[in-house]
């Protein structure tokens, strides 16, 4: 019974009431070493609470009326690391606004109207982690909104209206790993955006309108494992567009508009393991291209309109070769020609099918 008792009085230390604890919301405290949690979410809030308990370490804002950051909000609460205000009604942000927060690690704005970031507004934050700022209207990037952030390893901008990615946008986050701009209207990329993102592991560009790929515009990116392309509007791929990517893992162009694409695109990437291709304009390809692929595991061919004649065939026996996964095999049809048409391209006989004139 008495252990019963220590363990109820703990409980009830965990979650005593705090001094200074805004009236919406609800306070908690964790001890050893003594830290308050504030939980304001979907209080009806229109400002950011101006009193705090000075050993916050966590505020949770989300869904609130919030319309605008103050300057110097969080000079009160030094050991802040964690804040969410998601789905807000944040528009404008003071360049001073994070003022001071030098133990801040995760800082969500997802889900608000801002459409800029102020320039040098995040200076502040060096140990700075994580930083969601999707579903936004950001429209232009410029590094001097990034200054500082040297410790920054995930920074997620979906569902944003970016149309260009500017030179040397990234440049400032030099520990950066992931990288979201899926669901915006990127249309051109400056062949030295991606400029200082040494150590970038994931890209993520789906959903986009790119419809070229600079030269060498991933040649920074010497860490690089995953890259997403898929639901752009891309023709082609021309033989440097992929320049760079020694450590690439795993690249996804589907559902673009590729209908041809070079023998060595991708001779430059031993380390690929998989490679999604599906849901492209693609008639035939050089199997000898995956061949020079030594770690290549997965590749998605479907949905793709193949010409079943003499320009397949070192597809085809490629295919009756490779350990790889391929598409599956329903899926993976001839188009053309007509008598081959809905026939699975491994059920092919290199040695009979023929030249069309």
């Amino acid at each position: 019974m008495q252990h019963l008792s220590w363990l109820i009085l703990a409980m009830l230390w965990m979650v005593q009431s705090v001094d200074g604890c805004p009236e919406a919301c609800k306070c908690s405290k964790k001890s050893g070493p003594e830290k308050t949690e504030v939980n304001c979410h979907k209080r009806g809030l229109h400002a950011f609470p101006s009193k705090l308990p000075p050993d916050v370490w966590i505020i949770k804002l989300g869904e609130n009326g919030i319309t605008d950051l103050k300057a110097n909000i969080l000079k009160s609460v030094p050991k802040i690391e964690s804040i969410n205000l998601e789905r807000n009604a944040i528009k404008s942000i003071h360049p001073q606004a994070f003022s001071g927060a030098k133990l801040l690690m995760l800082l969500n704005l997802y889900g608000n109207h801002i459409s800029s970031l102020p320039p040098r507004g995040f200076q502040d934050l060096l140990n700075l982690r994580f930083l969601m700022l999707g579903q936004n209207q950001i429209g232009i990037l410029k590094p001097e909104m990034f200054a500082g952030m040297r410790n920054l390893s995930d920074l997620d901008l979906p569902l944003n209206a970016l149309t260009t990615l500017p030179s040397n946008a990234f440049k400032p986050l030099i520990a950066l790993k992931v990288l979201d701009l899926s669901l915006n209207r990127i249309q051109r990329i400056s062949p030295k955006a991606f400029t200082g993102l040494r150590q970038l592991l994931f890209l993520n560009l789906d959903n986009n309108s790119l419809k070229t790929v600079p030269a060498g515009v991933f040649k920074p990116l010497r860490s690089l494992e995953m890259l997403v392309l898929d639901n752009n509007l891309l023709s082609t791929l021309s033989l440097s567009a992929l320049d760079g990517l020694d450590n690439l893992q795993e690249l996804y162009l589907r559902n673009n508009e590729l209908e041809n694409l070079p023998s060595d695109v991708f001779s430059n990437m031993p380390k690929l393991s998989q490679l999604a291709l599906s849901g492209n304009r693609l008639k035939t390809v050089d199997g000898n291209m995956f061949a020079h692929m030594p770690e290549l595991k997965k590749l998605y061919l479907h949905d793709n309109p193949w010409q079943c004649d003499c320009n397949i065939i070192s597809l085809v026996r490629w295919m009756g070769q490779t350990k790889a996964t391929l598409s599956p095999q329903s899926s993976l049809k001839c188009v053309d020609p007509t008598e081959l048409r809905n026939k699975s391209l491994s059920s092919l006989q290199a040695n009979k099918l023929l030249c069309r004139t």
